[in-house]
């Protein structure tokens, strides 16, 4: 699958599509940006039942602000429209490749028990 540039007016509904969406927030300038780009852009045809986005902070200045970007590149990964992972900084492919293999293992209905439980706890 090719990697979708997601929008303020897509983002949402991307991400809350049943399965796992990784989102990486980049900018054009950002060295370490461009660094990771081709592993970005490697793991989409690898894992092609995985959504993968880029968001370009310059131009969604709105939504990187909404998602809390304060350092870029930032990761995120959602599986099942939940915020499962987030992390600033670029990753070797080893690495990301390990992350997508762990989003991938996750039971969900302990990821939703144990959300469900640090709310009774607030």
């Amino acid at each position: 699958m090719s990697t979708l540039n997601l929008t303020n007016e897509s983002f949402a509904s991307t991400i809350l599509k049943n399965g796992i969406v990784l989102v990486d927030f980049w900018a054009a300038w950002c060295g370490p940006c461009r660094m990771f780009a081709p592993i970005f852009d490697a793991a989409s045809g690898k894992y092609p039942e995985i959504t993968f986005g880029k968001v370009d902070t310059e131009a969604e200045r709105e939504l990187a602000g909404s998602a809390g970007i304060t350092s870029i590149p930032t990761l995120m990964a959602f599986k099942d429209g939940i915020l499962v992972f987030s992390q600033p900084g670029a990753m070797p492919a080893p690495s990301f490749d390990e992350l997508i293999n762990a989003v991938q293992a996750l039971d969900m209905d302990e990821v939703r028990a144990k959300i469900k439980e640090e709310e009774a706890a607030k």
